[in-house]
């Protein structure tokens, strides 16, 4: 039902309404090192999913091509991953994919645990640099960990890049100290965690340094000794990206991070102050750099009021959603209260919070009880005696009183059948519209209020990739040409405010695909090599 919901949108909201017309281009060497970097980000996902969308008739046996198992004999060559399996497959997918030897393969993880995010970690000398490539969703667990969006308060630590670091601006480090707590995507926040830990160790005291992997890669005097370090990831992988580069960056002045189509992770102040060495890369209209509790909930919102406003919807249907919604949306509120409160005061608060709904669960049967009474005393006090008062105080009573009990509990009991199946029954008395009740309770994304939980945004500089739009051609053999190999797309320097919602459209699962927004990078670049070549001056 929330499904069909949600596809009433389509009736009337097309492809993002955004306009770039005044809006600047994206710098072109950010997009040359983000399109460069894309295919580690690509490459994470070692795992079928990345072979069905690619080659849908074929995938079988690209996937067991590019796992290396029509080959064994080089298995011994290939690198050991933590979690692979034994022909060392996921290493051989990985490799194959960025067409890399298997000596640049220094580490990485396949992991299969809830918040725990596979990555591997790439040396490439030609380029001095170090690159952590974060898988996104690929495996049950990873849902889960996308599932946890639910906000989190962020710690010093989870700050340290922010806050430690002396290449920030002073007034950025100043405005993210004094404005505490910050929140995260509770899920992504635990997976970047986790995954820090993994890499980097915690240092034995305040003055020393970590002995993870990429001190022992990057430290002075070693290998990688002055290196740049780049992490990249797409959509969850690129959420856990962003937030390990916050605890990284005053270790690694060198450090950029690339999320492309990452969820909204951070909050606003935050989101910010990590745009100097955090780029977030969005292609079209895709839905996951627009998922959050409030988005979700504002997306509800319009599709209950999309189908109150068709004629042809059905009521029973609408109110039925609508309760619903309402009933969620409240218990989580009140679960959230209760959760924030229990920080402080977990015993007595949650003892009282128990008390009082106690107290309203008997408030409200006796509230019905007497309402039932009462409706059964006032429109069938005639079933109550319908003997006569001389007989009922003769032998009969007990008869009497079965009987009258008898009706007046079917009597109720049609009552209730009468509000289950006619939603209406209730609201046209008491003038409760439960579709205005539940819309009353969605965040408003203008005008939050103190209720509302934290807005999360994406995180550091905004990119967005768009199709760019042409008059439609008269030629439909041209015009299928164009659709199919020439279209032409830019990239604008976004405000992360506009991703506050989601955009129903028929694209907004296509356009995350995460080849598609390697694509258009690279049509980009072509399109601008082109035109330097046409206005560059002719040399005599």
């Amino acid at each position: 039902m929330e499904l069909l919901a949600a596809l009433a949108l389509l009736q009337s909201h097309g492809n993002s309404t955004e306009s770039y017309e005044e809006s600047m281009e994206a710098p072109e060497m950010k997009i040359r090192e983000a399109e460069a970097l894309h295919k580690f980000a690509e490459a994470a996902y070692t795992g079928p999913l990345l072979d069905v969308g690619r080659n849908p008739f074929v995938f079988p046996c690209a996937w067991l091509y590019r796992q290396g198992i029509l080959s064994p004999w080089t298995r011994n060559r290939r690198p050991v991953l933590d979690g692979d399996n034994w022909w060392r497959g996921h290493a051989a997918a990985f490799l194959k994919y960025v067409n890399l030897p298997p000596e640049a393969l220094r580490h990485g993880r396949v992991s299969q645990v809830k918040c725990e995010a596979a990555y591997f970690i790439v040396v490439l000398h030609q380029l001095q640099s170090v690159v952590i490539a974060i898988r996104g969703t690929e495996t049950p667990e990873d849902l889960i960990t996308d599932g946890l969006c639910k906000e989190c308060t962020l710690s010093v630590d989870d700050l340290a890049g922010l806050i430690n670091c002396n290449y920030i601006h002073s007034n950025i480090k100043k405005n993210v100290t004094s404005s505490f707590p910050h929140y995260g995507h509770s899920g992504i926040v635990e997976a970047a965690r986790e995954l820090f830990m993994q890499i980097e160790g915690n240092p034995e005291g305040p003055d020393s340094e970590s002995y993870g992997l990429l001190s022992k890669l990057l430290g002075f005097g070693c290998e990688c000794f002055g290196y740049n370090v780049r992490i990249v990831g797409h959509s969850l992988g690129g959420a856990i990206a962003a937030l390990l580069g916050l605890q990284l960056y005053n270790r690694y002045p060198n450090l950029h991070v690339y999320s492309y189509g990452p969820l909204p992770c951070l909050d606003l102040v935050v989101a910010n102050a990590c745009s100097e060495f955090v780029t977030s890369i969005i292609f079209g209209n895709e839905f996951s750099s627009r998922l959050s509790i409030g988005s979700i909930m504002r997306l509800r919102a319009a599709a209950i009021t999309s189908l109150s406003q068709d004629p042809k919807a059905d009521s029973a249907m609408i109110f039925k959603l609508a309760h619903r919604f309402l009933d969620v949306s409240k218990y989580q509120r009140n679960k959230s209260k209760a959760e924030d409160e229990s920080e402080y005061h977990s015993g007595a608060i949650q003892e009282d919070l128990n008390h009082q709904i106690r107290r309203s669960q008997c408030s409200i049967e006796q509230e019905v009880q007497a309402i039932r009474k009462d409706l059964v005393t006032a429109d069938y006090g005639e079933y109550m005696n319908p003997f006569g008062s001389e007989d009922c105080l003769n032998n009969e009573h007990e008869q009497c009183s079965l009987w009258s009990d008898t009706r007046a509990r079917d009597h109720i009991i049609e009552i209730d059948n009468a509000e289950f199946t006619n939603p209406f029954a209730i609201d046209a008395h008491s003038n409760h519209d439960p579709v205005s009740q539940f819309i009353d309770t969605v965040p408003n994304s203008e005008n939050p209020s103190a209720d509302d939980p934290p807005e999360l945004y994406l995180p550091g500089f905004v990119i967005h990739v768009v199709l760019e739009k042409k008059r439609p051609q008269t030629d439909l053999k041209t015009s299928w040409r164009m659709l199919e190999r020439g279209k032409c797309y830019r990239a604008y320097i976004a405000n992360r405010e506009s991703f506050k919602d989601i955009i129903v459209s028929p694209s907004m699962f296509l356009d995350h695909l995460p080849w598609r927004c390697h694509d258009a990078l690279q049509k980009i670049l072509k399109a601008q090599t082109a035109k330097d070549q046409v206005t560059e001056p002719h040399i005599i």
